[in-house]
């Protein structure tokens, strides 16, 4: 069949479930997370719904977009994924996490982002634009409490924020910290971050400094450490449904929005012998029926899951098979009944009653689930679909 004219643009999103691989995010887990987290939080805290990283491999506009309902301020680590956000027509807050040059702070004045600010230089930068512009803009300033990175030390806290509040056209909207352990069983650390920060706090309530936000807790912070909550929480991984730790039990059911997904692009069977991929790592000791999977690590598909990982095909795990390369790997399916050129594989996901989820894929790459739904690439487009959709 001939691709109409449309399906020849170069923005493939349309094509969808035709494209060799896509990920499919579930509109309703988001709302269902987005819902639990805000139910445990309570009313009185707002929430932060962090889109990093492409909205954590998630898609950064088709995300904003299905969670803007439901929550109250974006955040985002660089000021060009705040950019993008407002020339898609967004226009709720968006908070930019950390650092940025002046020149990039300069920019987030004229779309309107809250930046961080934790230099004179900075401040100067986006307190001359915003007089330029004619207003008045929120900045916000980060304490740093033990991260050991981006942030003014506790005692620094006060005189800086003096000297913000001499800056025309700024406005301090917030004050924040960052949790380093916040996912650990033993909470000691995290209990000192938060009395540091509670300290500034109460530090700059005795100098009359009143600023109106302050948070600390990211995802595993709101998760389990309720006494941190201060008046804003800063989610992302828990947001999507994934768990920060596999340490800790999760207080409430998350819901996994991510799946990935391909289609077999060769099936074959090949006599004892037969070798697989770069390196000859894989070499079969028997006849063996192999499907060719169109994902490789040029995709994100990360090149350790080689001779570890498995795919869903009909719902049974295919193992893989030799090196992944960086557009495509090799499975057995020697067990399985009447594979068919182009039907479902699963990478991530559920398919039938047998799942694999972002964890078990991690494992096998040997690092976090952050890392394996970050790193999915623009080569995979993402389908957002309304309700969960059972497979045929």
């Amino acid at each position: 069949m001939r691709l109409s004219e449309r399906q020849y643009h170069p923005d493939f999103e349309h094509l969808g479930q035709q494209s060799a691989a896509y990920a499919e995010i579930r509109v309703d887990a988001l709302v269902h997370n987005l819902t639990a987290i805000r139910q445990h939080i309570g009313q009185n805290v707002r929430f932060m719904a962090v889109l990093k990283a492409n909205a954590y491999g998630h898609g950064l506009i088709g995300t904003a977009r299905a969670v803007l309902p439901y929550i109250d301020t974006l955040g985002v680590a660089r000021v060009s994924e705040g950019i993008k956000l407002r020339q898609a027509g967004i226009t709720a807050p968006i908070m930019v996490l950390y650092y940025a040059t002046p020149d990039e702070t300069v920019l987030s004045a004229d779309y309107n982002l809250i930046p961080t600010v934790n230099d004179v230089e900075t401040a100067a930068a986006f307190s001359q634009r915003a007089v330029a512009l004619g207003k008045t803009l929120p900045v916000q300033v980060m304490v740093d409490t033990g991260m050991d990175t981006f942030g003014q030390l506790p005692n620094e806290v006060i005189p800086f924020i003096q000297h913000l509040q001499t800056l025309l056209g700024i406005r301090i909207e917030g004050i924040f910290t960052h949790f380093a352990t916040a996912d650990a069983k033993d909470t000691t650390f995290t209990g000192e971050q938060v009395r540091h920060f509670q300290t500034v706090l109460n530090n700059l309530e005795s100098a009359g400094i009143n600023i109106p936000l302050s948070h600390a807790s990211n995802s595993p912070g709101t998760l389990w450490h309720p006494d941190a909550n201060f008046n804003m929480v800063r989610c992302g991984i828990a947001m999507y449904g994934l768990g920060p730790t596999r340490d800790l039990l999760l207080p409430f059911e998350l819901k996994p929005a991510l799946s990935l997904k391909s289609h077999i692009a060769r099936t074959r069977t090949l006599p004892a012998g037969s070798s697989f991929g770069y390196g000859r790592s894989y070499i079969s000791r028997r006849p063996i029926q192999v499907a060719l999977i169109p994902v490789g690590y040029g995709d994100g598909y990360h090149r350790l899951i080689s001779n570890r990982g498995m795919v869903l095909i009909r719902g049974q795990h295919a193992p893989i098979i030799g090196r992944i390369s960086m557009d495509q790997f090799t499975v057995d399916v020697s067990h399985i009944e009447g594979v068919q050129l182009h039907e479902e594989v699963v990478l991530i996901g559920q398919q039938d009653k047998a799942q694999i989820t972002a964890d078990q894929v991690a494992a096998w790459a040997e690092t976090i689930n952050y890392e394996i739904t970050t790193s999915l690439t623009d080569r995979i487009p993402r389908i957002y679909l309304e309700k969960d959709q059972p497979n045929e």
